[in-house]
């Protein structure tokens, strides 16, 4: 199975990337040459960690029958200060809200979708340090 993005370019630093119909700006900081007009390529590679595992995490639990008041996945990235700059380590922080979760099943989803499902996580394991962290905030 491949893959793709095609990123046009606009002007100065400025790409139309398209990713599977969806069409993104992407730019550089006015300094470098670009107009700030969306954001810069890297942090991409937050999303798509955040995004997978938090994917994952939500379709394991909704099997489990938990039931969230909110969640929130965050992601945090560690960058080299020497070129090229590269992320060297990621941390996500998932933050669950909900009336007594049962802290098992959460603990379960997660280590599911980090060692298991999300292939954005095993990909990034192979290059960088990962860790996680989990808050939970409950509403009794």
């Amino acid at each position: 199975m491949k893959s793709s993005i095609t990123a046009t370019w606009k002007d100065k630093m400025a790409f139309e990337v398209e990713v599977a119909g969806h069409k993104i700006m992407i730019d550089a900081k006015e300094e470098v040459g670009g107009e700030n007009r969306g954001p810069q390529p890297k942090p991409f590679m937050l999303v798509a960690l955040g995004g997978c595992t938090a994917m994952d995490v939500i379709s394991i639990l909704k099997k489990m029958r938990v039931e969230l008041d909110d969640f929130k996945v965050r992601v945090e990235g560690d960058i080299t200060e020497e070129h090229p700059k590269h992320f060297y380590k990621m941390k996500v922080i998932y933050e669950f809200t909900g009336k007594d979760l049962p802290m098992d099943k959460i603990k379960k989803a997660v280590s599911l979708s980090e060692e298991r499902y999300c292939g954005v996580s095993a990909s990034y394991r192979k290059a960088m340090e990962l860790s996680s962290e989990i808050i939970v905030h409950d509403t009794k």
